[in-house]
């Protein structure tokens, strides 16, 4: 029943996101409101990834310009819903993780420090045994 439910959850946020690229979007609104009446029925929560597309104070499908604002305020995203006027507020940073000891920062298109400080693998060994194909 529950995995009935995720389901049914995903496939109205992906009407919810075809309804929302047309100009009005009344039906987007109204796949939001039920998503969240499953999930409240069958005591499912909305995936993360599905709960920064809607307003959770009016239920309004959130189209970047057109029913939400946007903005970077320091260490914060504020996204302010233009149907009702309700601000939600998201970190930037990323969490501390479960030992508590704060996630590495990673920008985009940089190599993390945990993994330069990694030791050789099997492969890697492998790998300079072989040479390279040029060598030959």
């Amino acid at each position: 029943m529950v995995q009935a439910a995720r389901s049914r959850i995903d496939d109205l946020f992906g009407l919810a996101m075809i309804e929302g690229l047309k100009r009005p979007a009344p039906l987007a609104d109204r796949y939001v409101v039920l998503a969240r009446s499953v999930g409240t029925r069958y005591n499912v929560r909305i995936p993360p990834e599905y709960r920064e597309l809607y307003c959770r104070g009016c239920s309004s499908y959130w189209t970047e310009g057109r029913t939400v604002r946007s903005r970077l305020r320091g260490a914060h995203r504020v996204r302010t819903c233009l149907v009702c006027g309700r601000v939600q507020r998201t970190p930037l940073r990323p969490r501390a993780t479960a030992s508590g000891e704060p996630a590495e920062s990673v920008r985009l298109g940089e190599v993390p420090q945990s993994m330069l400080a990694e030791e050789p693998t099997d492969l890697d060994e492998e790998a300079a045994e072989l040479g390279s194909p040029d060598e030959e």
